[in-house]
């Protein structure tokens, strides 16, 4: 692992959370994730299961958590089911964790090589009634590939047909979407990468650079401290930052343009969300500056509005009454527009067409019931957003937000958003 350790009280104590709502005579399983192929014999470098990450912070191919809090055998309660080391895999793959380093990281006293897992999963299966298996439910997963998860759901119902078989999902959903203290200081530190990084950023963006430059500088913060990019990085200059998920990030910076850069960093596999957008000369135009100011004004009240109960549909339809405000004030839009829009296909969202914000966590969309209130330890983004193709340039802000009983908190006050302070860092 690349980061540095994590206290294991964490992983307990989220183990303890989902044990509580397990029912009586069941137990769970969860499994790492696939290695990924590319092409010939290549792979993608492995991504965590954040499920079996947040239950164990365990971040090694083809793990496996198993927890049966009523087996009749302590020792079979939680178990780690691991790849057995060994010269060949020492070799070829490089270090492979042993029942000790996994205990350390886990807390989980009974870890045991993955050729032991057959039996002892049948022994449980024939104490236990209900069984909790994993998949992924979040709304917006387009599932093509079979993952490791569906095999393994398809064999053990094939092996127990006359067991009840239940969803995981529907208990860590909202187990992880509040978040613990240890959780929050993971996310801050992911942000306080992020915030040195865009510093670094704003001191090197000139006329002439190339997209892919800028995100190289990205780059060489976030790894030279030990994180990784939580996303795909956009780095979109001119009309490029109109294409919200701009990938491309390969086209010079011109003078008289602004540059949106949604970036940032994931450290611990905890994720932080930025966007920001500046002027490639390092001065904002009077128009550039207009819209700036409109969107700041829009996020800065739309984080006020992070509180306990708020619905996200709502939360959103306030988001929008703002911005159609500010879409007059700036001329994009007119009363006759407003008058006559279809309600189902509103004006405004010809320059702000996507949503408000999304919860973040251990995912940069993170799992959780959306259709629920926001409630205290939830960590939301906040991205408001108009773009004028027409114009030539769009304009998005973005800070991560704690929902708490006495009001929201912002982890990325500290990184500068002020026109004018971005303009000076330039300079």
């Amino acid at each position: 692992m690349r980061h540095h350790p994590i206290d294991p009280q964490l992983f307990i104590a989220n183990r303890e959370r989902l044990v509580q709502q397990m029912r009586g005579r069941s137990l769970a399983v969860v499994n790492a994730n696939d290695v990924l192929p590319t092409n010939a014999d290549g792979t993608l470098v492995m991504q965590p299961n954040s499920d079996l990450f947040y239950l164990a912070g365990v971040e090694q191919e083809e793990s496996i958590l198993v927890l049966a809090p009523d087996a009749f055998d302590e020792t079979q309660r939680e178990m780690l089911f691991l790849r057995e080391p060994n010269e060949h895999l020492k070799t070829w793959e490089g270090h492979k964790l042993s029942r000790d380093e996994a205990t350390r990281i886990s807390g989980i006293r009974q870890v045991r090589w993955l050729s032991e897992f057959r039996a002892e999963f049948h022994k449980l299966m024939c104490e236990m009634d209900r069984v909790y298996l994993n998949s992924n439910e979040h709304k917006r997963a387009v599932v093509e590939v079979e993952t490791r998860d569906a095999r393994f759901i398809r064999d053990v119902q094939a092996r127990y047909p006359l067991h009840r078989y239940h969803r995981l999902a529907q208990l860590m959903h909202p187990l992880r979407a509040v978040k613990s203290e240890t959780e929050l200081g993971l996310i801050r530190h992911a942000c306080g990468i992020t915030r040195r990084a865009f510093l670094r950023v704003l001191k090197f963006v000139k006329p002439g650079v190339n997209e892919c430059e800028v995100e190289a500088e990205f780059a060489h913060e976030f790894v030279r401290n030990r994180a990784k990019f939580a996303y795909n990085p956009i780095v979109a200059a001119g009309a490029n930052a109109c294409v919200l998920h701009y990938l491309q990030n390969d086209q010079p910076c011109r003078k008289g343009e602004v540059l949106l850069l949604d970036v940032a960093a994931s450290y611990a596999n905890y994720n932080s969300d930025l966007t920001r957008t500046i002027p490639v000369n390092g001065r904002f135009t009077r128009r550039q500056r207009q819209v700036y100011r409109a969107v700041l004004r829009i996020l800065r009240a739309m984080i006020r509005a992070t509180v306990p109960g708020k619905l996200h549909r709502d939360w959103q339809k306030e988001a929008e009454a703002l911005t159609q405000e500010e879409l007059l004030r700036l001329g994009l839009l007119t009363p006759r527009d407003v008058r006559g829009q279809d309600p189902a296909k509103p004006a405004l969202k010809k320059y702000f067409m996507h949503g408000l914000g999304h919860v973040l966590g251990l995912d940069v969309h993170d799992v959780g019931f959306m259709e629920q209130p926001f409630a205290p330890g939830w960590v939301l983004t906040v991205e408001p957003g108009i773009y004028i193709p027409e114009e030539g340039f769009g304009v998005r802000l973005e800070n991560n937000v704690v929902v708490t009983p006495d009001g929201p908190v912002d982890l990325m006050a500290d990184i500068p958003i002020e026109p004018d302070e971005i303009e000076a860092l330039m300079r």
